[in-house]
C-alpha cells in the first residue's frame, strides 16, 4: 500500500510582539490592574508563538501527547490571533517562507512579509493543518486507536486547508505565496479528505465488515483521489511544482488501488449472488488496475500483496466458471456501477477551535467596537452640534433683530438723556468677563496653538517622506533585488489621514480669520462699554425727552413681547444643557452585535440610538424656533407703531444709532469670546490626536527601517557574491530562475513573476476630530 501524503510546515521569522503590543496597551488603557494583566497576556502570546512555531514534528518521537501539545499550541495561537485581530490593527510585519520552496544556492527561498494579522492567522492555520497531516501519517494503522486518530487528523487538516481556501484572499488583499493560494490549499483539502476516506476503508477491512460496505467505501475513496488528481493536473501552477509533481503519481496510484479494492470486494458480493461472470469481469478489471500501478508507479507504491490476492481469486474464479458454471463474462462497461459511501467530512473551522482555550484578551474592548464607538461619538457630536448650532443661530438672529430695532434700550430711553439699564448691564457683563484684555489674549494664543499643531503634523509626514525617499533610492539601486512592498503604497492610509488633519487646520485658520474680522468690526464699541459709567454717558448723544410715550399701550405690549422672547432664550439655554448632558453607552450594543453577527452595522445601530435619544429634543428645538419667529413678527409690528409715535429728530436718531451699536457690540463680544475659547479647546484636543498620529507614523517607520536593514544586509551579500543569478525573493514571491535538484524533497516552485502590489493594511480608526461651534469638524 502506498504511504500517506503529508504537508511540510511553513517557517517564520521571529517577530517582536511584546514592545509594540505593550506600547499599544499602555497608550490605550488606563494604568491599573487591567493594564498589567493585558501586558502579561502579551508576554504569554509571545511565548506561545515561539513555542508553536519553533519546533517541528519529530517523526521518531512516539509520544503522541507531545504531538497533541504541538497542535494545541498552534490552535491556541490561532484563537489568540483571532481575538487580537478584533482589538487592534498594528503595523506588525510577519514574514513567512513558502512551505514548498527550498530555495536555490544564491537566491534563498521565497518569502512574503505583510503587516497583517490576517496573514499571520492564515500561515499559522496552514501549519496547524500541515502538522495534523504529519501526525496522521505517523499513526500505527494496524491498531484501532491509530486508525481513529488518523481519520480525525486528516479530516481536521482537510477542514483547515478548506478554510484557508475560502478566506486567504480577503485576509491578505493581495496575491499570496503559492503554498497558501486558493488552488493549492483547495487541492490539499481534497487529498486529506481522500486519505481520511481511505483510513475508513482500512478500518472497515480490519473489522471484517460486509463486502458491500467495504466496496462502497473504497469506491468513494477512489473518487476522492480522482478529484484530487484532476486538481493537481489541471490547475495552472500546480503541475509546475516539484511537490505536486511527486504527489501526482501517488494520487493516480491510489485511485487505481482503491478502485481495484472496490472491484475485488464487489466481486465477492457477485460470487455470493452466484453471478460468476460478473465476478470474473470485476477481478479482471481489478487485475488490470494493479498492473497499471505496478508498471507506472512502482517506485512510489507497492501493490504486490494486493496483486497476488486478486490473481489468486481470478484464477480460482476462472477455473470454476470454465469447468462448472460456464457463465458469460460481461464487458466492464456493462457492469453495474458500484455504490459510494462517504463517511468523512472536512472539520469545520469555527471559533473556538478548542473547548479548553482561554482568551488572554477577553476583557479588552474589541477594536471593531472601539472603531464603532469612535464613529458613533462623531455622529453624536454632529447631532449635538447641529441642534445646539440651530438654537444659537436662532438666538443670534433674535439679538440682531432686537439690536437693529434698538430694543429694549428704546423703551428704557424714554427720558432721552440717561443710559438705558440694559446697556449698563451689558457694560458690567463685559467688564466682569475681562473686557478687551481677555479677548485680545485669547486672540494672541491662537497662532501659537496653530503653529504647534502644524509642526507636529509636518514632522509626522516628514518621517514618512524620508523613509519613502530612502526606500525609493534603494529600489532604484538594487532593482528587482529590492523586492518588498513600496513605502508609497504602505503609507497611503496615513497620508490620507494626514491630509484630513491638514484640511481641518486650514478650515480652522479660516474660522480664526472670521472671528478676528468680527472683533475688529466691534472693537471700538466694546472698548466704549468697558469705560466708566460717566464716560459712557458722555459718549452717548442726548435727545429731547419723549415722556408722552411712557404710559402708552404700545410700550406695554412691546415690553410683554420682549419678556416672552427672553423666556424663549432662557429655555434654550436649559435645553442646550440637557442636550449636551445626554449619555448612552453604545459599547454594550456594539459588543452584542459583534457576538451575534460577527460584524457591527454601526450606522444602523448609531442612527437608531441617536433618533431615540435626541428625537424629542429635536422637536423641542423646532417648537422654540416657531415660537421665536411668531414673537419677532409681533415685535416688529409693535415697534413700527412705537416708532411712528416717537418724535422724529436728528438727535434722537443719532442717540438710537449709538445705542444699537452698543447692544450689538455686547452680543458680538459674548459670541466672539465663546468662539475663541472653543477654538483654544479645539487646538488643544487636536494636539492630542496629532500626537497619537505621530506615534503611529513613528511605529511604522521604525518597523520599516528594521525590515530595510535586514533586507539591505542580505542584498549586499548577494550582490557581492560573483555570478549571483537570482534576486533575493524575500518579501513578495518572484520567479525562480534555477529549479532545485531533483533529488531534493518535494517543494513547490514559487508563484508568478509579477504579483500584484500589496494593498496597504487597514488602519485602526483614531478618535474623531474635535468639533465645536464656529470651528470645523
Amino acid at each position: 500500500m502506498a504511504t500517506f501524503i503529508s504537508v511540510p510546515l511553513k517557517k517564520s521569522s521571529e517577530v517582536e510582539l511584546v514592545k509594540p503590543l505593550s506600547k499599544f496597551v499602555t497608550a490605550t488603557y488606563p494604568t491599573g490592574e487591567d493594564q498589567a494583566e493585558y501586558i502579561r497576556s502579551v508576554e504569554e502570546l509571545n511565548k506561545l508563538r515561539k513555542s508553536a512555531l519553533g519546533r517541528p514534528l519529530d517523526k521518531h518521537e512516539k509520544n503522541h501527547v507531545t504531538h497533541e501539545t504541538l497542535l494545541k499550541n498552534k490552535v491556541c495561537l490561532i484563537m489568540l490571533l483571532i481575538s487580537l485581530s478584533v482589538f487592534l490593527q498594528l503595523c506588525l510585519t510577519f514574514t513567512w517562507k513558502d512551505a514548498f520552496d527550498k530555495g536555490s544556492l544564491f537566491g534563498g527561498s521565497v518569502k512574503l512579509a505583510l503587516a497583517s494579522l490576517g496573514y499571520e492567522k492564515t500561515c499559522v492555520l496552514f501549519n496547524g493543518a500541515a502538522l495534523a497531516s504529519q501526525i496522521a501519517s505517523e499513526q500505527n494503522l494496524d491498531s484501532d486507536e491509530g486508525l481513529k486518530a488518523a481519520a480525525k487528523y486528516y479530516q481536521l487538516a482537510s477542514g483547515a486547508f478548506g478554510h484557508i481556501k475560502d478566506t486567504v484572499l480577503s485576509a491578505l488583499n493581495r496575491e499570496p505565496t503559492m503554498d497558501i493560494s486558493p488552488e493549492t490549499v483547495g487541492t490539499l483539502s481534497l487529498i486529506m479528505l481522500a486519505q481520511a476516506q481511505e483510513v475508513f476503508f482500512l478500518k472497515a477491512t480490519s473489522d471484517k465488515m460486509k463486502d458491500a460496505i467495504i466496496a462502497k467505501l473504497a469506491n468513494q475513496a477512489a473518487d476522492f483521489y480522482s478529484d484530487a488528481f484532476k486538481q493537481c493536473q489541471y490547475k495552472e501552477n500546480l503541475p509546475k511544482c516539484i511537490y505536486f509533481q511527486e504527489v501526482l503519481p501517488v494520487l493516480a496510484a491510489k485511485h487505481c488501488i482503491m478502485q481495484a479494492n472496490a472491484e475485488l470486494h464487489q466481486s465477492i458480493l457477485a460470487k455470493q449472488k452466484k453471478h460468476f461472470g460478473e465476478e470474473i469481469a470485476r477481478l479482471q478489471h481489478a487485475s488490470e488496475l494493479v498492473k497499471t500501478v505496478a508498471s507506472r508507479y512502482d517506485e512510489y507504491v507497492s501493490v504486490k500483496d494486493l496483486s497476488d490476492k486478486i490473481s489468486r481469486a481470478l484464477t480460482a474464479a476462472k477455473k470454476d466458471n470454465d469447468f462448472i458454471y460456464h457463465d458469460r463474462v460481461p464487458e466492464v462497461k456493462d457492469l453495474e456501477h458500484i455504490g459510494k459511501a462517504a463517511l468523512v467530512k472536512a472539520t469545520t473551522i469555527t471559533p473556538p477551535l478548542s473547548a479548553k482555550f482561554t482568551d488572554l484578551f477577553e476583557k479588552m474592548v474589541p477594536m471593531a467596537v472601539q472603531q464603532s464607538m469612535s464613529v458613533y461619538s462623531q455622529r453624536k457630536a454632529e447631532t449635538v452640534n447641529r441642534l445646539v448650532g440651530t438654537m444659537r443661530e436662532a438666538t443670534n438672529l433674535c439679538n440682531g433683530v432686537l439690536a437693529s430695532l434698538n430694543l429694549p434700550a428704546a423703551l428704557e430711553d424714554l427720558s432721552g438723556d440717561s443710559i438705558p439699564q440694559s446697556i449698563i448691564e451689558k457694560a458690567h457683563a463685559i467688564v466682569q468677563q475681562g473686557g478687551l484684555q481677555s479677548i485680545e489674549q485669547l486672540i494672541r494664543d491662537l497662532p501659537e496653538l496653530l503653529t504647534r499643531n502644524r509642526e507636529i503634523l509636518d514632522e509626522s509626514l516628514k518621517m514618512l517622506d524620508d523613509e519613502e525617499s530612502t526606500d525609493s533610492e534603494l529600489r532604484s539601486k538594487f532593482s528587482q533585488r529590492w523586492n518588498r512592498t513600496p513605502s508609497g503604497d504602505l503609507y497611503k492610509p496615513l497620508r490620507a489621514e494626514g491630509g484630513n488633519f491638514r484640511s481641518v487646520l486650514d478650515k480652522a485658520v479660516q474660522a480664526d480669520q472670521v472671528v478676528r474680522e468680527r472683533y475688529n468690526a466691534h472693537c471700538e464699541m466694546i472698548a466704549l462699554l468697558c469705560k466708566p459709567e460717566a464716560e459712557l454717558t458722555a459718549a452717548i448723544p442726548s435727545a429731547n425727552p419723549a415722556k408722552t410715550l411712557q404710559g402708552s399701550e404700545v410700550v406695554s405690549v412691546l415690553r410683554s413681547q420682549l419678556s416672552q422672547l427672553e423666556l424663549v432664550k432662557r429655555e434654550r439655554e436649559v435645553l442646550e444643557t440637557e442636550i449636551k448632558g445626554v449619555t448612552f453607552d453604545m459599547s454594550s450594543s456594539f459588543l452584542t452585535a459583534l457576538a451575534q453577527d460577527g460584524a457591527i452595522n454601526e450606522e444602523a445601530l448609531s442612527m437608531s440610538q441617536l433618533d431615540q435619544s435626541y428625537g424629542s429634543y429635536s422637536q423641542r428645538v423646532q417648537a422654540s424656533l416657531r415660537s421665536q419667529e411668531e414673537l419677532l413678527g409681533n415685535v416688529q409690528a409693535s415697534h413700527q407703531e412705537f416708532s411712528s409715535l416717537k418724535q422724529s429728530n436728528s438727535e434722537a436718531n443719532d442717540r438710537e444709532e449709538v445705542l444699537k451699536k452698543l447692544a450689538s457690540a455686547h452680543d458680538s463680544y459674548v459670541e466672539i469670546t465663546s468662539n475663541l475659547r472653543e477654538g483654544t479647546k479645539f487646538y488643544n484636543d487636536l494636539t492630542e490626536i496629532l500626537l497619537k498620529f505621530q506615534n503611529k507614523c513613528s511605529d511604522i517607520v521604525f518597523a520599516r527601517k528594521t525590515e530595510r536593514d535586514e533586507l539591505l544586509k542580505y542584498v549586499v551579500v548577494i550582490r557581492a557574491s560573483p555570478g549571483s543569478p537570482v534576486p533575493r525573493p524575500s518579501l513578495s514571491p518572484p520567479t525562480r530562475l534555477t529549479p532545485p535538484p531533483l533529488d531534493q524533497p518535494p517543494w513547490v516552485a514559487p508563484p508568478s513573476i509579477n504579483p500584484p502590489p500589496m494593498a496597504p493594511p487597514s488602519q485602526a480608526q483614531g478618535p474623531p476630530y474635535p468639533t465645536y461651534q464656529g470651528y470645523p469638524g
